[in-house]
């Protein structure tokens, strides 16, 4: 009778066997022992499945390892398919997308792209024995899909105190019972400055500025309509309860003119003015600032304006 072999392939030599051949073919195991304890072996992927197999031979072989470091491409999810026996797998999956470690059947472990996990084969299916390693596991896989705190904060939609950002959508900084929900220093304000001379009617879209410059002569009266821009309503924008502050500056020359009708949306609302002064006429050689705070009620707008002059 001869040798047999163990589930890892190392060789089993029965009494008396290989008399002049025993200690050549006990270092070949035991080398393979030592490639079971603490070996490493690479895996390439090339956009396809791969099946790790194991033979009668106690050399070297690429499923005995402990270690696999998963490489290549992978990008529609690949399977690694191992032998169907126990044994612990270390596994660095160094593809760009995810491999499940698995048998030729049981659903396996799905390993996102730069994680690494240790799995062990129960011989029935491969399962999770540790949870996923590396700094660079992806968001979907639990992690911040980078090695930097500022880049891990991008991904994450976290704001550091020197990340400089940029919002696009509305935020909401909710204070609470004893403070406010957001303090600014240094903050600036948006301005459209326009070689525009005002008259006729006037779209304010607060959505583009928070000031809006005209550097050209008036060459007529006009009439400020606030929206929220071209194709959104102020009224969509603001909830009851909210205000908007603006700001509306008019260049005149020698002949002045002025606002003399305010709308929002299209729809004219009369303001109350400053000191209840309604403006009758515009400042010459000055600029006129128009200030306008607008607060939805439940009813509709109020708007309080002040025409101020600057020469």
């Amino acid at each position: 009778m001869g040798s047999t072999y163990s589930d890892l392939k190392f060789e089993l030599m029965t009494t008396g066997e290989n008399d002049t051949t025993w200690g050549d073919k006990t270092n070949t195991n035991l080398t393979a022992v030592q490639e079971a304890i603490t070996g490493s072996a690479s895996v390439a992927f090339s956009d396809a499945n791969v099946t790790l197999t194991l033979t009668n031979s106690s050399s070297s072989q690429t499923a005995r390892n402990l270690r696999l470091n998963l490489t290549g491409t992978a990008t529609a999810g690949y399977n690694l398919v191992v032998p169907a026996i126990e044994k612990q797998y270390i596994v660095n999956n160094g593809t760009d997308g995810t491999i499940t470690v698995k048998n030729a059947t049981g659903t396996g472990v799905a390993i996102p792209a730069g994680a690494a996990t240790i799995v062990f084969n129960d011989g029935t299916n491969v399962v999770q024995a540790m949870n996923f390693l590396g700094s660079a596991l992806s968001v979907a896989g639990g992690g911040t899909g980078a090695t930097t705190a500022s880049a891990a904060r991008a991904n994450l939609g976290a704001i550091g105190a020197s990340d400089a950002t940029t919002f696009t959508a509305r935020q909401t900084f909710n204070g609470s019972a004893t403070d406010v929900g957001a303090k600014l220093q240094n903050a600036v304000e948006k301005v459209t400055v326009s070689a525009t001379a005002a008259t006729g009617t006037i779209n304010y879209d607060v959505l583009t500025q928070s000031v809006l410059y005209y550097t050209t002569n008036a060459s007529g009266n006009w009439t400020l309509n606030v929206r929220g821009s071209g194709s959104t309503s102020l009224n969509t924008l603001m909830a009851t309860g909210e205000s908007i502050t603006l700001v509306f500056l008019v260049t005149n020359g020698t002949t002045a003119y002025y606002q003399t009708a305010f709308q929002i949306d299209g729809s004219a609302v009369t303001p109350k003015w400053q000191n209840g002064d309604t403006p009758a006429a515009g400042n010459a050689s000055s600029i006129d600032a128009y200030t306008v705070t607008i607060i939805k009620t439940g009813v509709g707008f109020t708007a309080l304006a002040a025409q101020v002059r600057f020469a």
